[in-house]
Parts: structure tokens; sequence; C-alpha cells
């Protein structure tokens, strides 16, 4: 890292930032914590990666020391200055956008097979992952390296049976292989959010054949959203599902959180077909 790095407190000092709680921004001001983050991903040494969110460009500062080319997308255009500064530094390979993450043509911007490293904004960031977990397959994205509220990174990696265990654990574990990478305290971020953060790592796995992943969508959003109610009641307005239950012997007197992932992908390759 390069020698008598100016504290990150300074930097949004020197240029008046504060975090927009409207924009879902927190700020972590720990250096070496940065550089944990940046290296989850493994060597990002010549690397392309796609940042959301870099805010005063504490994150964006550990992957450019990390040997990646950046491009990042930053809404908050009091952010850029400072930005700019990181991307006038010497051998610095950034790329800033300002612009809106979930209005934006990543793919295009990133290109295929980019790491995305981000402390994504709360408010957006499920959506997000969402966004990048409906591409086609396999997606433009080589890795997921993704910050969230604990809850919600618990929910991505959660297990049939588990109160956390819905819709979202079914997305990212379909076709993908989610890990919880690293908790963060509340204390790391300026200011302190009121709930913990977790790191989630996601890789792209193999698409499983013959399954539609609108149909694999709409079972879940359809079950999860009456995750109280049996699969007989839940899924009823659904064409064919309780008879493709029936034929894989699933009991449709379950409720959606008690099908394991597996159990889901066969029941939408059933109505795939």
């Amino acid at each position: 890292m390069s020698a008598a790095l100016e504290p990150l407190r300074d930097i949004i000092a020197r240029h008046g930032l504060s975090a927009s709680k409207s924009l879902g921004q927190n700020f972590i001001l720990d250096r070496q914590l940065l550089a944990r983050i940046a290296a989850i991903p493994g060597s990002l040494e010549g690397e392309r990666v796609y940042e959301v969110g870099p805010g005063p460009g504490g994150l964006t500062h550990a992957l450019l020391d990390a040997g990646a080319s950046i491009v990042a997308v930053e809404r908050d255009r009091r952010c850029l200055p400072a930005l700019a500064e990181l991307q006038r530094r010497p051998g610095a390979k950034l790329e800033i956008v300002e612009g809106d993450a979930l209005q934006i043509d990543e793919q295009a911007l990133a290109g295929e097979g980019a790491h995305v490293v981000a402390n994504l904004p709360y408010n957006v960031g499920t959506a997000l992952l969402l966004k990048w977990l409906a591409d086609d397959w396999p997606p433009w994205w080589r890795s997921l390296t993704l910050m969230f509220q604990k809850e919600v990174a618990e929910r991505i990696v959660a297990q049939p049976g588990s109160e956390a265990y819905g819709r979202l654990s079914v997305a990212a574990q379909w076709r993908s292989k989610p890990r919880l990478a690293m908790a963060v305290n509340r204390s790391a971020f300026v200011p302190p959010p009121k709930v913990t953060s977790a790191v989630v790592h996601i890789v792209p796995a193999e698409q499983p054949a013959g399954v539609k992943s609108e149909i694999i969508e709409r079972l879940t959003g359809a079950a999860f959203g009456q995750r109280r109610k049996m699969l007989r009641s839940s899924l009823k307005q659904m064409p064919g599902a309780l008879e493709a239950a029936e034929v894989l012997d699933i009991d449709t007197r379950r409720r959606a959180e008690t099908l394991s992932v597996a159990e889901w992908v066969s029941l939408a390759r059933k109505l795939s077909a």
C-alpha cells in the first residue's frame, strides 16, 4: 500500500462530505478492513472490477492497490472530486461514471468476466443483487463481493427450514454459490448503521438443465409471498404447479420454506417443459 496515506476521515472532511441517508450511504474508514474486503475475490492483479457507490473512494483505493482496473458508478456528485483525485494517481486505472446503478448497463461498462466488488448502498443492495442474479447465464460477472446488512446476507446463504430461508436464498443458490465471507461491525462505518453488516461472496455455477429462470422466479415469488400457507394454497394460482408437485411426490401440505433448492429446481424444470 502507498506510504503516508491521507486518512479517509480527512479526505471526507476536506471535500465537505457526509453520508446521505436518502442514498443509503455509510462510509468505511478503516483502510486495513477495506484491503481485506478487496482481497476476498482472490488476486485482482490486471482484473476488471465493477464498483457501485464508491463514495469518497476508500474501497476504490484498496482495489487499485490490488492491481485492478476499475469502473466505478457513483450517483452522488458530491463524491466525484474525491474520486477524481484517485483517478489522477500515477498508474491508476479508474473510470468514473456518474449515474444510477439500477439504470446502467453494467455489462457494456465493465465487459465480460468482471468482478463486482462494492459496499452497496443499503437501500438498493437487494435490488441490484436480484438484477445481477437474473442475468442470462453464464452471467457477465465472474464474482460478486458485496456488503449487505447482516440479516440480508443471512437470507442469501440460508438453508431450508430456517427463518431466513426464502425467495432470495433460492435466487442466489439455484445456479450460483454464495458464502458469508466476513462480518463487519457497525463501528467500522461513519455514521454507524443500526445493524451489523456482512460481506457475501458469490460465484456462478452451472445452470441446471431444462429450467427457465422466469419460471423459478414466479414459483418462489408465489410460494414465499404467502410463506405461512401450504403450497396447495400458495401455488394454486400458478397453472400446472400443483400437478407438477404431485408428479414429483412433493407434498403440497408442506410450506415453501421446507423445500430444498433442488426441489424448487425440479418443480421449475417440470413447469418449464
